[in-house]
């Protein structure tokens, strides 16, 4: 591999995971087209964009008698994401389950997150956890220091993404091609339910372990995301109330209700 292949493939990478990166960008706010204004719950989140691609619409709306953010997609992708500061006593540690909601509106049937050339998915839920960066591989190293040295954000040590599938068995496990940081679990697929509102529940920690081999670091971030550049076409989902919860039940700090 020629010296410049590698640095392209280093940088698509970098921008692959500069999508999930945890910091707060209140600017990026004024690229959102609105069906409807947001919702005062969702100050804290904001659109991550990803250079060169168009992106997903996002906007306040409401779907079977629920508000939610609608993200729309055509030929695009993008994040609509927050940060997250948990207090004290309130960290991944004690973080046991996540529970949510999503409404399929429309999907294209040849998307599967299985081949990089369809990975585009109606709807994703992207959970963003610290770690210690001194146990990254060197390619790891260098796609971090890259998007800090681009956009001055700290990526997420690992990031893990639930995400309803076209085509790929329920509980299938993917690690990105572009970036081993990046794992995914399938956690729905099929047809789109006739837009209906699934409610889905999930062990964070054993999936998490069942991802990288290991207990989880503190989430620090969290992201909705609808893309449909890879295969060209159209899809549309609504997100609704995102639970973090523990191994008691009780909702903790950080979780998103509307």
């Amino acid at each position: 591999m020629s010296h410049s292949t590698a640095l392209h493939r280093l940088a698509a990478a970098a921008l692959l995971v500069l999508l999930v990166a945890c910091a707060h960008d209140p600017e990026s706010r004024s690229a959102v087209a609105s069906e409807s204004p947001m919702p005062a719950a969702l100050a804290d989140w904001s659109l991550r964009e990803l250079p060169g691609k168009a992106p997903t619409r996002y906007s306040g709306a409401e779907r079977a008698g629920r508000a939610c953010v609608l993200a729309q997609a055509s030929r695009s992708v993008s994040l609509w994401r927050r940060p997250l500061e948990l207090p004290s006593g309130a960290n991944a540690g004690e973080l046991d389950a996540v529970q949510f909601d999503w409404w399929i509106g429309l999907q294209e049937p040849r998307a599967s997150i299985a081949d990089p050339q369809t990975d585009d998915a109606a709807a994703r839920l992207v959970l963003g956890f610290d770690g210690d960066a001194s146990r990254l591989s060197v390619r790891n190293r260098m796609q971090f220091e890259l998007i800090q040295t681009l956009t001055g954000e700290t990526p997420p040590f690992a990031t893990l993404m639930y995400v309803w599938d076209a085509q790929a068995q329920p509980e299938s496990l993917f690690v990105s091609q572009r970036s081993d940081r990046i794992r995914k679990i399938v956690v729905g697929s099929g047809p789109a339910m006739d837009g209906r509102w699934q409610r889905l529940r999930r062990d964070v920690r054993a999936d998490y372990q069942r991802a990288f081999g290991e207990a989880p670091g503190r989430l620090i971030s969290m992201a909705m995301m609808t893309d449909a550049d890879n295969t060209a076409s159209r899809t549309e989902a609504c997100y609704g109330d995102i639970l973090l919860l523990d191994a008691e039940n009780r909702t903790l700090p950080g979780s998103q209700l509307f």
